[in-house]
């Protein structure tokens, strides 16, 4: 289903698919933030001929339809991170999506991109009274990482965000939102004006090895390459078998309601983004229209408009009880895929496939920092991520794996509530 942001904006003039047979030093399958990170990285570097391969259109999956947000670290927590992957890569991999929000913003500015970009921030904002999980992640952050959160207190809290669900909060200056399809649009255009050769509407049919080189065939067409980047997300290509049984295709649920007017003004006296403590948490934010763009929920299926929308306007209520009659002006759902380890997958078979996927819908950040860390791979001519290569393609044992994450979700979520009604 079609997000908000592809209604409210044209669709550039669709790219054909290639013709005839062709080389190309490197071709990436996938035209979604992963994919247009790498091939923007790679001409960075000097390296040309690079053909970029989307089944449907650039931003159809995930990089399309997601809410926005641009801000540091992983569906992993700090702490989680910190345990699995030893002080110093920790800090090295958490610092690589520092630096991602950085060369987002960089790039909006630079390549002039229009998406309504936003740079005031996110809140975390506690939706229980304990505030020890905040502290420690306060802690936490500044000890290990070198990132400082501000604290924010309950009563500053609500003159920024009007609702008597949160109680205190913390403050991420570096980060900011976005319309992320007119971002992914803009990246395109961007690697199309430095050679990037991009095709829509082509769907790779096969991928064979000959020799010490890959061949692609898309329709017709035939591509040979030594290198080729596998970025397809939740929408699986079906290419190699050990990439895509690593990853479970997860939906999540957005919507946008009408213009709100003094309405907004009346719950959000802020222009960040927000989420809170739950693990089954809302996120939403602002737009500039003062419309309100929201979002939340995990499931293993994708649902109808209708019932997102009848999910997330009950969330919404929940919050901002003066919204529960606002109108719903668009609802959908989207595939993002999640590893077991809930860190994204980036690496190689050192034969000239490489991979970057299970993102886990942590914003945008993780994206560009993966792109730039196979760039770097591969003009270099390396075959090893050090830093990722403790979080490698475990198998998700699908259909089993569905279960198994529809049911964590809802453990978690349970004790969300309990949690709430013990503090009344």
């Amino acid at each position: 289903m079609p997000s908000w942001y592809h209604d409210r904006i044209a669709a550039p003039p669709s790219r054909p698919p290639p013709r005839g047979r062709r080389e190309a030093a490197v071709v990436i399958v996938g035209g979604g933030f992963a994919g247009l990170n790498t091939a923007l990285g790679l001409a960075a570097r000097g390296v040309r001929d690079i053909v970029l391969l989307e089944s449907k259109y650039i931003g159809f999956g995930a990089s399309g339809r997601n809410g926005g947000f641009v801000f540091a670290g992983y569906s992993l927590g700090e702490r989680a991170l910190l345990e699995r992957a030893g002080p110093d890569r920790a800090r090295a991999l958490y610092a690589r999506t520092v630096d991602a929000v950085n060369l987002i913003r960089e790039r909006i500015a630079a390549l002039s991109i229009d998406c309504d970009a936003v740079d005031a921030g996110v809140v975390w904002a506690n939706w229980f009274r304990d505030a020890k999980v905040l502290r420690s992640r306060q802690q936490l952050l500044a000890e290990h990482y070198g990132t400082e959160w501000q604290w924010i207190p309950e009563d500053a809290m609500h003159e920024f965000v009007r609702s008597p669900r949160y109680h205190d909060g913390l403050y991420e200056r570096n980060a900011l939102h976005i319309d992320p399809l007119a971002y992914a649009r803009g990246l395109a255009s961007a690697a199309e004006r430095v050679g990037v050769g991009i095709h829509e509407g082509s769907r790779v049919r096969m991928l064979e090895r000959k020799g010490p080189r890959w061949i692609l065939r898309v329709g017709d067409a035939e591509i040979e390459t030594p290198q080729v980047v596998l970025a397809c997300g939740g929408y699986l290509a079906g290419l190699d078998r050990s990439i895509d049984r690593a990853v479970l295709p997860i939906a999540t649920y957005v919507m946008v309601t009408e213009p709100l007017g003094d309405r907004l003004r009346e719950c959000l006296r802020t222009h960040a983004a927000i989420y809170d403590t739950r693990f089954a948490f809302d996120y939403y934010r602002p737009l500039p229209d003062t419309r309100l763009l929201w979002g939340g929920r995990i499931s293993v299926r994708d649902r109808s408009p209708r019932a997102v929308q009848r999910l997330l306007r009950r969330d919404m209520a929940r919050v901002f009880p003066s919204l529960k009659e606002a109108r719903i002006e668009q609802a959908w759902s989207g595939l993002m895929s999640y590893a077991r380890h809930e860190m994204p997958q980036v690496g190689t078979h050192g034969n000239g496939l490489w991979y970057a996927q299970a993102f886990g819908g942590h914003g945008l950040a993780p994206t560009c920092a993966a792109g730039e860390a196979l760039a770097d791979a591969i003009a270099a001519g390396e075959t090893r991520l050090d830093a990722y290569e403790a979080f490698g393609l475990e198998p998700v044992h699908r259909p089993f794996g569905y279960l198994a994450a529809q049911g964590t979700y809802w453990k978690y979520e349970l004790g969300d509530w309990f949690k709430s009604r013990l503090e009344g």
